[in-house]
């Protein structure tokens, strides 16, 4: 595990990161690249209102891609709820026109996927969790 990964919290040390995908309505391809701007600056500024933070994204036409760190209190759905849900209501004050060329008016499929990510392998933690009983 890499030290420079770590952040130092008042009551814990911590690497907590999450991948998370989801797209627009229906696939629809309408994030042109100056609502894909858009959507970066919100992305940043929402993580900085909720208390978490963007390491990278890339939004698509129809799909957005982001890895977020965030403090281990942050609920990983309260991340994906914040950011699916003030950038659909930014965006759609942004740019009103979204609205007519999705049905319903919702930016985002209600679904998305989520992993975690870290720096350490799932079969070196199991390893070492066996082991510790042996070092007595």
């Amino acid at each position: 595990m890499s030290k420079n990964n770590l952040i130092h919290a008042r009551t814990c040390v911590y690497n907590v990161n999450y991948h998370v995908v989801w797209s627009v309505k229906y696939r629809k391809p309408v994030l042109n690249e100056e609502i894909q701007k858009f959507l970066k600056a919100q992305f940043i500024k929402i993580g900085e209102e909720k208390g978490f933070s963007i390491a990278t994204m890339e939004v698509m036409p129809d799909q957005v891609r982001i890895f977020v760190s965030a403090h281990p209190k942050v609920a990983p759905s309260y991340i994906v709820k914040m950011l699916k849900g003030i950038s659909a209501r930014r965006a759609l004050m942004q740019f009103p026109y979204l609205t007519q060329q999705l049905w319903e008016g919702h930016l985002w499929n209600s679904s998305f996927y989520i992993e975690t990510v870290g720096s350490i392998s799932e079969d070196a933690i199991r390893k070492y969790i066996e082991h510790q009983k042996t070092r007595g």
